[in-house]
């Protein structure tokens, strides 16, 4: 509701325009009235309105000389109607000098308080709209020039931006902000993961308020990574007088609140300034990398996972060389015999948390970049991931040996299928799946199954030929079924909603909705009209 601020010395007047207009009705609220230009100025110096009307004769101050005041204190930016019984072009000359937007003359008439009313509506609205583009344009410019810096490929004037726009202080984090338990990425639409992310980014803003410049959206450039990005500073703790552990829980509590799920964040290595933010930002991608080994936590830090002390920390190098090369000759059986191995050896060396941490990490690093030498256009670390996670899903203990030696599996299956490029072929046997089979409950996990492929793999290189997901490219040709069905058959929306594969028909009519702009019904008549006017 727009607020609006009635000053006029005459009390009648006052209560004759409250009642000469529905406000409600046309989205207003008489917020307060005021006697004279003095009190309104006085309220002005505390509240906000969108629209003044005021007498243009007042004692103490007069219309004029509040109009003047303020906007030249920058008091208020109210839109501003003069009533006035003088038809003196110099009065309304005066008024238009300081932005006034209207002079009417008294008495007032309904139609023109009406035409006057909705002319500011109007114009705060064209307002708002175009605040709004420019904090988007304002926004997505800050964005660019951070996540230049965060890439390590910026240059002075893309740091200089950063510095000028963005409070900051030593001690400065990357954190990504990402859900937890996020089901396989190809179980769920892309719209519905951006619908998802960008309720993050909201409520993370909110939650920053005069700091959410901190918080970016769209770091990743990987297709199906819907996280958020957060710049920490010490200040922020500081400011809250908390530690920098309960600030970040804080958020995190908000957060999981609000969006009604379980949130994880991966907290990068504390850097000096905002110029070595690059640093932050590569260790918070390993640990997301790498948080499939350890314990699960809503809170990872860098400092706390990757533990290393070059001083009396050993690498079982020459088992886990030997691990590294039966895996990338997908032997299974020399595979568990090298794991097997490698964990004796661990556990000879006495080896405690850090310890095995580190020759986990060497390990996953080294088959990185065993795969990106196969092919460099896949991303390795999301593969690397969703894999050990699958692992994990079989019910090995997170971090065991039974589960590195699942993961150790998959991951040489998933070479062996880079070194085959079978994706072509495969992909075609894919869609003549779905044409047969769009009905039935597709999944990349089942189809994996049945063409012998890595289904983390499969979704990168359907997503990389249809620049979709399984998911979405699914329900796409459902919906094109459906259409056709409507244009053949006379049967019932429920019915056809069951055919093409949905169990739930208002499910179906959103999806319709979506890739149409109409309701199954609405398509139907409509196909039907033009093919009779063409008839």
């Amino acid at each position: 509701m727009l607020k609006v601020l009635l000053v006029d010395d005459e009390p009648l007047i006052v209560q004759g325009l409250s009642l000469l207009l529905d406000w409600e009705k046309e989205g207003y609220e008489i917020a307060a009235t005021a006697q004279n230009g003095k009190e309104a100025l006085s309220y002005l110096r505390e509240n906000k309105v969108d629209l003044i009307i005021a007498d243009i004769k007042m004692p103490e101050m007069t219309g004029l000389e509040l109009l003047e005041t303020i906007r030249r204190e920058q008091v208020s930016d109210a839109y501003f109607v003069i009533l006035s019984g003088y038809s003196d072009f110099s009065y309304a000359q005066q008024a238009i000098h300081y932005a006034c937007m209207d002079y009417v003359l008294k008495p007032v008439e309904k139609e023109v308080l009406t035409e006057i009313i909705r002319k500011a509506a109007n114009m705060s609205a064209t307002e708002i709209q175009r605040q709004e583009d420019k904090n988007q344009m304002e926004q997505a410019y800050m964005a660019r020039n951070v996540i230049a810096l965060l890439l390590g490929k910026y240059d002075a004037i893309n740091l200089k931006y950063v510095m000028d726009h963005m409070h900051l202080s030593d001690g400065v984090r990357y954190i990504d902000i990402q859900l937890m338990n996020a089901a396989d990425p190809e179980d769920l639409e892309d719209l519905e993961m951006r619908s998802w992310q960008r309720k993050l980014y909201q409520n993370c803003s909110e939650y920053l308020k005069e700091d959410e410049a901190h918080c970016i959206l769209d770091v990743s450039s990987e297709e199906n990574i819907y996280d958020v990005g957060f710049i920490y500073c010490d200040y922020m703790a500081a400011k809250n007088d908390c530690s920098e552990k309960e600030y970040l829980e804080k958020l995190l509590s908000y957060l999981n609140v609000a969006l009604k799920q379980k949130l994880v964040m991966m907290v990068g290595k504390k850097v000096a300034d905002i110029a070595s933010i690059s640093k932050s930002y590569g260790t918070a991608c390993m640990l997301n990398s790498l948080q499939a080994f350890h314990d699960r936590k809503e809170i990872y830090f860098y400092e706390e996972e990757i533990q290393v002390n070059h001083d009396g920390i050993l690498l079982c190098k020459t088992e886990l060389d030997n691990l590294i090369s039966v895996i990338e000759q997908n032997d299974k059986l020399r595979i568990h015999e090298a794991v097997d191995k490698l964990y004796e050896e661990l556990r000879r060396m006495g080896a405690m948390g850090e310890m095995i941490n580190l020759n986990i990490n060497y390990l996953l690093f080294q088959l990185i970049h065993v795969a990106t030498k196969q092919d460099d256009c896949v991303n390795q670390e999301e593969i690397l991931h969703l894999i050990s996670e699958s692992a994990f899903e079989d019910g090995a203990m997170r971090g065991s040996k039974i589960h590195l030696a699942r993961f150790a599996c998959e991951y040489a299956e998933y070479l062996a299928q880079l070194r085959k490029n079978v994706s072509r072929g495969v992909l075609a046997m894919i869609e003549q799946e779905v044409k047969a089979r769009f009905a039935e409950n597709l999944t990349l996990r089942d189809l994996g199954q049945k063409y012998f492929i890595n289904n983390a793999y499969l979704g990168q290189v359907f997503r990389k030929k249809y620049n979709q997901s399984f998911k979405d490219y699914l329900n796409n040709y459902r919906i094109e079924q459906a259409a056709q069905m409507l244009l053949r058959t006379d049967d019932k929306i429920y019915k056809i909603a069951e055919d093409v594969g949905y169990k739930n028909t208002d499910y179906f009519i959103n999806k319709f909705i979506a890739a149409k702009g109409c309701t199954p019904s609405k398509f139907r008549k409509q196909s039907l009209s033009i093919a009779k006017s063409i008839d």
